[in-house]
């Protein structure tokens, strides 16, 4: 049976607000049997498209080589069955995957990033706010690291609802930002729905706006089966050594249909439908449903009618 291992759709998590909250440094990062083959995708996109995943101020190597050191100090203490730290390189896995570590390692995030599922970013407080100074990104959701690198946090949230400059939500994230304490790291889950199974989703703003997509969102026209639930846990955390902070990103992605085998499946289905519902025009927009959210809603009433009882064990209301 599929194992769902977030469902920020049920309802625990709003689209479109900040939503976060602290967690656990022992639980910071997430492996499960996916592992070799993100970081089998990830060995193939270093390959083919090194300069769309990676990019990285110069300035940025000292802060970089803090988090490849965490990551080497955490990582075989979390998951000793996993990892296993040699001299000058990471065991990991039962395949034989080894990534070196080099003392004069002129991209340590890229290295870092090759240990674990996440992405990882570094924002770095600027004159002009927190600015995006290096990523290792693989698994972008719907976004292109070349649209965003080197701009100012309010830049990169241009284009999601209630996220862009002037907005109290920006606002926020700002003074989030600049109280965000080494002591205290914070994670948020949010969601997404795409037409296929890839990891590497870089459709960019350009693209949207070149109108590339199909007409009233990319979803418009698909078989709602064929739709995939998208993930994100991002944790946020202050570096104590550069003062960066630490954006890690983590996809989990999973075919709409595991709702249908799901013991879970028909409340989720349920929970689901009233975030679509609470949606306005211009978020649905965004997240593709333009048009494609009335077949999908179809779709997950019939999963949600499928069972009598809720998770809580209190009556579903219908949507």
């Amino acid at each position: 049976m599929k194992k769902l291992a977030h469902t920020p759709y049920d309802g625990s998590a709003t689209p479109f607000t900040i939503g976060l909250k602290p967690f656990d440094m022992a639980n910071w990062i997430e492996i499960d049997g996916d592992l070799e083959a993100y970081l089998a995708e990830k060995d193939r996109l270093f390959l083919t498209a090194p300069d769309r995943v990676f990019m990285a101020r110069p300035d940025t190597v000292e802060a970089q080589r803090e988090v490849l050191d965490d990551l080497v100090r955490h990582l075989p203490e979390r998951f000793p069955g996993t990892y296993g730290l040699a001299e000058d390189r990471m065991a990991i896995g039962e395949e034989g995957r080894s990534v070196p570590l080099a003392a004069d390692d002129p991209a340590p995030l890229k290295t870092a990033s090759l240990l674990v599922q996440d992405d990882l970013v570094l924002m770095r407080k600027c004159d002009d706010g927190w600015r995006l100074v290096a990523a290792s990104l693989c698994f972008p959701s719907s976004w292109s690291l070349a649209e965003k690198f080197d701009r100012p946090m309010q830049v990169i949230h241009a284009t999601v609802p209630d996220f862009g400059p002037g907005t109290r939500t920006a606002g926020m994230i700002t003074r989030i930002f600049d109280k965000l304490r080494v002591e205290l790291p914070v994670e948020r889950l949010n969601w997404s729905l795409q037409e296929n199974a890839a990891l590497y989703h870089p459709r960019s703003k350009k693209e949207r706006d070149e109108g590339r997509e199909v007409d009233g969102g990319f979803l418009a026209g698909m078989s709602p089966d064929r739709i995939h639930l998208r993930v994100e846990r991002q944790t946020l955390r202050k570096m104590p050594r550069s003062g960066d902070i630490l954006f890690t990103i983590r996809i989990f992605l999973d075919p709409i249909s595991v709702l249908v085998s799901h013991p879970a499946g028909p409340e989720l289905a349920c929970r689901l439908l009233g975030q679509l519902a609470a949606l306005d025009a211009e978020q649905l927009a965004y997240k593709g449903l333009a048009v494609g959210r009335e077949r999908l809603t179809a779709y997950l009433r019939q999963v949600a009618d499928s069972a009598p009882v809720a998770l809580d064990g209190q009556s579903r209301q219908r949507v």
